[in-house]
């Protein structure tokens, strides 16, 4: 958890940064070794982070558990620190565990959100090199990205052999950072010898194809055949243009060859991490590189991985896009909840948010509701509820919590693993042990079938999981739902792209709304990664700094120290 979603718990509390500055890492050699990685299969890049080059086993021994959180709110919930802690804790108690995380972008560290190492201590280390360039994985999936970009507009200039119709080119470059300025432009002006002038646009690069044809690729030869299935676009007769048709997926595939690594990195208790990956939730899949999944699987007998943003989002994409098309079997979720999230949705102001407020707790208690019930009985998933504890949080309402999670099904466990670290979650890591070991995981039950239409995919994930009422669909996504239903796409899953803050597309719809209207906007082939992208609501797949950025709070030394990353 970073210091903004969590801030300081105690008047003199240390800041992450400085927390992790205090552990001294062991090196990445000894790290893979309590994997049973040999050096023959690390890259190192420097003293505590690597690549592993090791393939998976197609005998995966561990147990994988699900990491979800209620819907976020601006006081943060924690997931990651959560995700952390209960590693650090199953190791604590004896196990052999690994993470499996979700890498940072530099849009939310440099704006509003911070990075995503965890917090307190609970955190993955060196949190610097990860929240900021790391080993460079998304510098080359950006590069990749532009590379398709730059190869279509030159061949458009060099006389567009494939007649490609420049009204509808659907790929787009992209950049990890949040501009909105990019959104939409205007490329090749200035003159002939620029190119050809069209209308183009950039997303950032954790919702870019190339980021989530990366994580779901199994392989070096999986990742260049799905490179090569990318729609860039539609010839003037209507025909589908793939990259392959430019000879794109090789020269994209080179720049991807090391990342599609994944990354070793360690906790500050030294539980082995491995990092890979990074696409939103609200506005991609939401989840680590399958690769990286299964790899821990193949290594450790339990493994921590986590879903983006709330579980209607993250944890719906997890189940009917990751584990559908990679075979994966859960054995639990853990919902992260905090008591000051349950009560923002339960009309509390944000002025009066730590204190005592157990009415609109029990009001808010319906989100909590909501994602119970989702992950019990439209997924088939024991569910444990994790109470990320915060030092406003009164015993009353922990206690409040833990009943009504009770009633709902679900056994609730406090974790205090911001100020305890693995120590702080070791009654969550028993639990979560003891569902591990007691039956063979089942594969999860998915909301729709792949051979239902575009509009039944959608309506299932709408009307079952986020509760809504009547699906509006713009001319433009009507237009192109009917266009996928009679094409060779019909048959991918979806990809819902809205906001996070609601189980609607609504983010002032809080609580557990029913019934709301619900608006697709538009809808994108992504043939690459294998799903259809329904972009609802207002969400945007390229995100704007807030009024004042983190990135103007931050500082660095004459000797290259930084401050203000968190």
């Amino acid at each position: 958890m970073n210091k903004k979603e969590h801030g300081k718990q105690q008047s003199k509390a240390l800041t992450d940064i400085e927390i992790a500055r205090r552990v001294t890492p062991q090196p990445i050699s000894r790290i893979a070794i309590k994997l049973g990685i040999d050096e023959a299969h690390i890259e190192l890049y420097g003293k505590h982070k690597a690549k592993l080059t090791k393939e998976p086993s197609s005998e995966m021994k561990g147990r994988l558990i699900l990491v979800t959180a209620i819907n976020p709110t601006p006081f943060g919930e924690g997931k990651t620190t959560v995700s952390v802690g209960l590693a650090d804790g199953l190791s604590r108690i004896g196990e052999k565990v690994c993470l499996a995380l979700r890498e940072p972008s530099l849009g939310p560290v440099f704006g509003v959100k911070g990075g995503a190492t965890g917090g307190g201590y609970a955190q993955v280390i060196p949190m610097e090199d990860i929240n900021l360039h790391f080993t460079g994985d998304f510098h080359a999936i950006t590069t990749a990205n532009n590379l398709l970009s730059a190869l279509i507009d030159n061949h458009i200039k060099q006389g567009n052999e494939l007649d490609l119709n420049l009204d509808r080119i659907e790929w787009q470059r992209c950049l990890d950072m949040n501009d909105r300025a990019l959104r939409v432009i205007d490329c090749a002006l200035g003159g002939d010898i620029n190119g050809i002038p069209r209308k183009d646009g950039f997303v950032i690069t954790a919702a870019s194809e190339i980021m989530a044809i990366l994580c779901l690729s199994e392989n070096l030869s999986d990742l260049k055949r799905r490179l090569g299935n990318i729609v860039i676009g539609y010839d003037n007769k209507g025909a589908i243009v793939r990259a392959k048709q430019l000879n794109a997926a090789d020269p994209m595939a080179i720049v991807l060859k090391d990342a599609l690594y994944p990354n070793l990195v360690q906790t500050l208790e030294a539980t082995p991490a491995i990092i890979h990956g990074g696409p939103f939730a609200n506005i991609a899949h939401g989840c680590n590189s399958v690769r990286a999944t299964k790899l821990a699987l193949s290594l450790a007998d339990i493994v921590v991985t986590e879903a983006g943003f709330g579980a209607e989002l993250g944890a719906e994409k997890f189940f009917d896009i990751k584990c559908r098309n990679s075979h994966l079997k859960p054995s639990a979720v853990v919902l992260v909840v905090t008591a000051r999230a349950l009560k923002y949705n339960g009309g509390c102001p944000k002025e009066n948010i730590n204190a005592q407020n157990i009415e609109a707790l029990e009001k808010g208690i319906v989100n909590l509701a909501g994602h119970i019930h989702n992950l019990k009985d439209h997924f088939g998933m024991p569910v444990v509820v994790a109470i990320n504890r915060f030092t406003t949080d009164t015993d009353a309402e922990i206690s409040t919590i833990q009943k009504e999670a009770e009633k709902l099904g679900a056994k609730a466990f406090v974790a205090e693993c911001w100020a305890h670290g693995g120590a702080g979650c070791e009654g969550l890591a028993q639990e979560v042990a003891s569902l591990c070991k007691s039956k063979e995981p089942a594969s999860p039950t998915f909301t729709y079938s792949l051979d239902a239409d575009i509009e039944s995919k959608i309506e299932a994930i709408a009307t079952k999981i986020y509760g809504a009422g009547k699906i509006i669909y713009t001319p433009e996504a009507k237009a192109k739902s009917e266009l996928i239903n009679q094409s060779e796409f019909r048959n991918l899953p979806v990809c819902i792209a809205k906001t996070q803050y609601s189980f609607s597309a609504d983010p002032a719809l809080l609580g557990r709304p029913q019934g709301f209207d619900f608006t697709v906007r538009d809808l994108y082939v992504r043939a690459g990664s294998e799903f259809i992208v329904a972009v609802c609501g207002n969400i945007l797949l390229m995100p704007g700094l807030p009024k004042t950025p983190a990135a103007v709070k931050m500082t660095i030394s004459d000797d290259g120290v930084i401050e203000g990353l968190f």
